[in-house]
């Protein structure tokens, strides 16, 4: 029984992807109701049942506004694989802490950027200041959308009922 399921909650917002053995129980339980059925059929030794592909909660649930995972690739991707500070794109890139660790400086979205080897080891332990650098375009935290959360699952041609759901129209 493998298989993955749209979840939506009450009004219709696409919450998260899950297996089909735990839409089973949400569906049995009577906490979720089926929206849409995929191909496939799960026998049991009594009874045939059509697998679901998107099922919706019975009760609205709140939720954290989804965020994007901080990593090395991440940060690349949210700077354009450009050097923040002299604005050369490569792809051998570096990760800069803007204020460094050792002086007191996060590793979070808004003191990471991306930087070309030759302006890493310029600036090295430096601050901006005393370094006399600039950067190209201050960093931000990437909002997270259903475009990024979701669009991995449609390249199988099996999720193609969740385009309606995810407003996502056929390309």
């Amino acid at each position: 029984m493998n298989g993955i399921v749209l979840v939506l909650n009450q009004d219709y917002e696409p919450l998260n992807v899950t297996n089909l053995p735990r839409a089973f129980r949400l569906v049995f339980g009577e906490k979720a109701e089926v929206l849409e059925y995929n191909h496939q059929m799960i026998r049991t030794p009594r009874t045939e049942f059509r697998a679901p592909s998107v099922i919706r909660l019975q009760h609205r649930i709140r939720r954290p506004r989804p965020r994007v995972k901080l990593s090395r690739r991440e940060v690349f991707v949210r700077d354009r694989h450009t050097c923040q500070y002299c604005g050369r794109i490569a792809h051998d890139l570096t990760l800069d802490h803007i204020v460094p660790r050792h002086r007191g400086g996060t590793h979070t979205w808004d003191n990471l950027v991306a930087a070309c080897k030759g302006c890493n080891h310029r600036k090295g332990s430096k601050t901006l200041d005393e370094a006399r650098m600039r950067l190209v375009r201050a960093p931000f935290e990437p909002r997270s959308d259903l475009y990024s959360l979701f669009t991995p699952y449609l390249a199988d041609e099996r999720n193609e009922a969740w385009r309606s759901y995810l407003f996502l129209g056929r390309n």
